[in-house]
């Protein structure tokens, strides 16, 4: 069932274009988009809990053979906690919030505050606040059983601080003086010209070159 997270941070927004998953090369390209959650926003965890819930419930007689695995493997994670993939920290953006990626096979819709699309990119980026629709479902893939999220769309409410690490031309270079002029040298002697005598043709006709 689809739900509505609002007052929400975006980064690895990939909303236009498909891609791979960052940790999988070879995997299939999808449009995703990594959510972060303040942990402030208690009304979003709770929504997000109750539809995390009702996947699970959903999933033990469609997906998972009417067992409910002891411990399923949930995509919502603590952003104060160890990655779940390698225990490494997450990013410095996570800090005090909840994290989940939503991603898609079909291009979600990308709309602005007054649910008007979106359609130059550059308006779209790591860092900006906003609402995500998404929905949570229950799967069984290669042994793993667990919740992932579906990305239906999101929609941008507010700019943030980019989290990309973006440099200005101005950051990158200073002015530079004007270049010296270029040295003057004397001009190359003309090709010396071939002698012509009165009454003799210009071309050597048994050479063919100039006499």
């Amino acid at each position: 069932m689809p739900i509505t997270i609002t007052g929400v941070r975006f980064s690895y927004c990939n909303l236009f274009q498909p891609r791979p998953p960052f940790n999988n090369p070879n995997g299939e390209p999808k449009f995703s988009c990594t959510v972060l959650v303040p942990k402030s926003n208690t009304a979003a965890k709770a929504a997000i809990d109750q539809a995390v819930a009702q996947a699970i419930e959903a999933g033990v007689p469609t997906k998972w053979g009417g067992v409910r695995p002891p411990q399923p493997a949930i995509c919502v994670h603590d952003g104060d906690g160890p990655r779940p993939s390698d225990g490494s920290a997450f990013g410095e953006e996570c800090r005090g919030c909840w994290v989940f990626t939503a991603s898609s096979k079909q291009a979600p819709f990308v709309v602005d505050a007054q649910v008007q699309p979106i359609i130059d990119p550059t308006q779209v980026y790591s860092g900006m606040w906003g609402n995500a629709n998404v929905n949570f479902f229950a799967y069984n893939s290669a042994g793993k059983k667990g919740i992932g999220c579906g990305l239906n769309g999101v929609q941008k409410t507010a700019d943030g601080e980019p989290l990309s690490s973006h440099i200005t031309a101005q950051d990158a270079f200073q002015a530079v003086a004007p270049a010296a002029a270029a040295p003057s040298y004397p001009a190359a002697p003309a090709a010396p010209t071939a002698h012509v005598y009165p009454g003799y043709p210009a071309v050597n006709p048994i050479t063919g070159q100039p006499w």
